[in-house]
């Protein structure tokens, strides 16, 4: 496996400077190539013009789709560009053709915006939402999801890495269960695209939504939707416009038959740019690199922090992720969150409403999560410790 330079990814990486950016889930640092195709689309539209640039950099910007499909092992015309994962993953699942009496099967970590439109389908069309529970070591049972299944599932969903508790989903295997099944599989990716390798066909999922501004280290406003092609007849876009129905008569309109049918037309082209030169980064680096960093950061950080006495690592998985999610004895997470702020170290926080099911099972009122990629140091990982130390004896 091919050794990462982390002084060169520091380097191309501006914001290292100012702070400890440990909240890579929430929002990562861009690089600067990243950085320089957005100031490049930007400085020509406000040269020449919204539509003229559009023009100038069509060809860059039909290239995203492609590349976007390399980074997955997919084809470009089974990519949509959306302005977010959960807009791509909302027009994934609200075109499924679901009706009173069918169920979703979906995990017990499942985010809180996915669960609120399962909350809304279950009261505007009479779905059922069943959720599937944990193994022993925390991630989904997949053989208790083989269990549950009957002729009334007609979807089946999975959120690879959960936004609280360091699990990665054996995504795998709940394809194999879905396809030897003949169920729809979506796949939430937004927290593991550009963290870990992505193989849509070995992964076996029918639709996948993911993020630009999480590990990818892209823009935010920007995210996109694989939509497996010979799938996509089966879907209804939400709706129809200009761009996912090019052909509008009169008396008919006339869909696109690739994936371009759950995109609208208006767009943020400068960060739809970035996007595309982020996956081109992340693939440059070798992704499976980046996994195999990223884990072995957040794994001295779960041992370090759960070393220090009045710190709880509430992490699970049989394969843990860069989240790393603990709390502190007396203190309230909002209250960490800020002390650490004030020493520039960057992190994020989950509380119950973040993932509804899992949070309230667990007993859980609120955890602090570090979340870390391969620019982020050792001696950063030491920073944190040092900084909840200090924290818990001040208490």
């Amino acid at each position: 496996m091919d050794m990462i330079d982390v002084d060169q990814l520091r380097a191309q990486t501006p914001g290292t400077k100012n702070v400890v950016h440990l909240n890579n889930a929430g929002a990562a640092l861009m690089p600067q190539p990243v950085i320089d195709a957005i100031h490049r689309y930007l400085d020509h539209e406000i040269a020449y013009g919204g539509y003229e640039t559009f023009r100038a950099f069509g060809n860059e910007l039909d290239g995203v789709y492609g590349t976007l499909a390399e980074l997955i092992n997919a084809e470009s015309s089974e990519i949509a560009i959306t302005d977010s994962a959960t807009r791509a993953w909302d027009m994934a699942l609200y075109s499924m053709p679901l009706g009173q009496g069918d169920r979703i099967l979906t995990t017990t970590t499942e985010y809180v915006s996915n669960w609120a439109a399962y909350l809304h389908l279950r009261d505007t069309k009479g779905i059922a939402v069943d959720v599937v529970p944990n193994a022993p070591t925390g991630e989904i049972d997949v053989e208790a999801l083989e269990r549950m299944i009957d002729g009334s599932v007609k979807l089946i969903t999975l959120n690879h890495v959960p936004t609280n508790s360091g699990v990665v989903n054996p995504a795998a295997d709940v394809g194999r269960v879905a396809r030897e099944h003949g169920i729809p599989y979506l796949l939430d990716a937004c927290q593991s695209v550009g963290q870990l390798p992505i193989d849509v066909d070995e992964i076996g999922c029918d639709m996948l939504s993911a993020t630009s501004r999480k590990f990818l280290r892209g823009p935010r406003g920007e995210g996109f939707l694989f939509v497996r092609s010979d799938f996509i007849p089966r879907l209804e876009p939400v709706f129809v416009e200009l761009h996912n129905a090019p052909i509008v008569l009169p008396d008919r309109y006339e869909l696109r038959n690739d994936a371009k049918r759950f995109e609208t037309w208006e767009k943020n082209h400068a960060n739809v740019l970035g996007m595309g030169v982020a996956a081109e980064y992340a693939m440059g680096i070798g992704i499976d690199a980046i996994w195999e960093r990223i884990q072995m950061l957040a794994s001295m950080a779960r041992e370090l922090l759960d070393d220090i006495d009045g710190v709880s690592v509430r992490d699970l998985g049989a394969v843990k992720g860069g989240i790393v999610t603990f709390e502190v004895e007396g203190r309230q997470v909002i209250e960490v969150r800020e002390l650490l702020s004030e020493r520039s170290i960057n992190v994020s926080i989950s509380t119950p409403l973040s993932a509804p099911v899992d949070m309230h099972e667990r007993d859980i009122g609120g955890l602090v999560r570090a979340s870390f990629h391969a620019y982020n140091t050792e001696e950063e990982v030491e920073a944190l410790v040092e900084a909840i130390g200090v924290i818990v004896q001040a208490i």
